[in-house]
């Protein structure tokens, strides 16, 4: 017995020798500068219970003390920062390249210059560069002004889009941060969970210092932005009550363990889905500002063309982008200008009564059309560089404004567009 105690008293005190030496190493070794192959990382060692785990430690460059709001950062710094992201991002296809599809091109077009509009809902047939063309915009977002660090990308003029946070430190006299950033794109995933869409508790946070901490959701991240939802027909019932709910009302509110939080979601919803894999719910159909039809590609040249772009593309996508950067950028200048001009842009009262009897005579229920068809001639004639909308605007999105919103008989196709341009023309003539 006395061997056995011997034994393990013996064992005892060289692990502590060894935990102790250890941790007088590391505390020695600390203050000394330690390198690393990977610039702005050290390797250190922390002790959880005895145990040495090896950590990687970040060092900051730029930023003196530790704060959960990022410091505003020099102009040349900021265009670093977005050159290494875009490098390192996957290539996108460029929007300019895309041959054929000029109706689903132009709702997309129109959203970005106009968010208000309400985004776009895309059907058509499996193989119609759908998810292609939505994912192409990306090159062409604008930038707008954010509050620095703020997970809702806050603007820091509008009360209505600015998250609780920011509007105490208004409130408080604060000096806020602003930033640039392009607007966001983000994807829904089918697969996804409510949690993880509308928001959590930050369980790091619970565990690391015991205290109740929201951690944003996808919502959250698409504000100001675009939130795309491929295959959105066949998306589960709770997540679309969820997207219904913050489409209606701009805002997300997360009830969670005790958490009660609302914070600004206002986004572009784009949709995009096949109508032979199942129908979408017509409350979310309502929600969509504008519908395209997308078909298939039927000429015989352009089909050749299409296959022999996307071949050059996967051969070499950094020298194609590079082919048509040109094209990219003066249409991105022309999505400025026309955002900037769009306020100027008027439409005589005439021409909204006769939108609103093409609306009444076609038995739209409720004023979204009205409203929706307003605000697409706008920006239509704002793309055009037009101060004024003429009939030619409101005959090219009227279509697309009224087309899903016509339907009453579950059995009629969603496709009434031919309807709506009789209807149009019998009113305006």
């Amino acid at each position: 017995m006395a061997t056995v105690l011997g034994t393990s008293a013996s064992s005892s005190s060289i692990v502590a020798m060894l935990a102790s030496r250890s941790l007088s190493s590391y505390s020695t070794t600390s203050s000394l500068p330690s390198f690393s192959p990977i610039p702005g990382f050290g390797q250190g060692r922390k002790f959880y219970g005895g145990i040495g785990v090896k950590v990687r430690k970040r060092r900051s460059q730029f930023q003196v003390s530790v704060s959960n709001v990022a410091t505003e950062t020099g102009p040349a710094q900021e265009q670093a920062k977005r050159l290494v992201s875009t490098e390192s991002q996957r290539p996108v296809y460029p929007f300019s390249a895309i041959v054929g599809q000029d109706e689903m091109k132009l709702c997309l077009l129109l959203n970005v210059i106009d968010p208000k509009i309400g985004g776009v809902m895309i059907m058509g047939d499996r193989g119609t560069g759908k998810s292609t063309t939505v994912r192409s915009l990306v090159d062409l977002l604008p930038e707008i002004k954010v509050v620095a660090g703020d997970p809702y990308n806050s603007d820091p003029n509008d009360p209505d889009l600015m998250g609780i946070e920011v509007r105490e430190k208004i409130s408080k006299g604060e000096e806020l941060s602003i930033t640039l950033t392009k607007i966001n794109m983000v994807d829904l995933p089918l697969g996804a969970t409510e949690d993880r869409v509308c928001g959590t508790i930050d369980i790091e946070k619970a565990l690391t210092e015991g205290v109740k901490a929201f951690e944003p959701g996808l919502l959250a991240k698409s504000n100001r932005g675009i939130l795309y939802v491929d295959e959105v027909n066949l998306l589960d019932d709770h997540l679309v009550d969820v997207l219904l709910d913050s489409a209606a009302s701009g805002w997300n509110t997360v009830e969670r363990e005790g958490i009660s939080i609302s914070h600004p979601a206002r986004f572009i919803l784009i949709g995009s889905g096949n109508p032979e894999e199942g129908e979408l719910r017509p409350q979310l159909l309502d929600r969509f500002g504008m519908h395209a039809q997308v078909s298939t590609v039927k000429d015989a040249e352009l089909r050749v063309k299409i296959v022999e772009e996307r071949a050059r593309f996967d051969r070499n996508p950094k020298e194609f982008r590079e082919s048509y950067k040109a094209e990219q950028e003066k249409l991105q200048q022309q999505i400025s200008s026309a955002r900037s001009s769009l306020s100027a842009v008027t439409i005589d009262h005439d021409l909204r009564v006769k939108i609103s009897k093409v609306c009444a005579e076609l038995n739209v229920d409720g004023l979204r059309g009205d409203i929706v068809t307003n605000r697409g001639a706008r920006a239509l004639a704002a793309l055009k560089g037009r101060e004024k909308v003429t009939a030619e605007e409101i005959a090219t999105v009227i279509p697309n404004c009224l087309r899903h919103r016509l339907r009453k008989d579950p059995l009629e196709s969603i496709d009434s567009g031919l309807l709506v341009i009789e209807k149009f023309y019998e009113v305006f003539s």
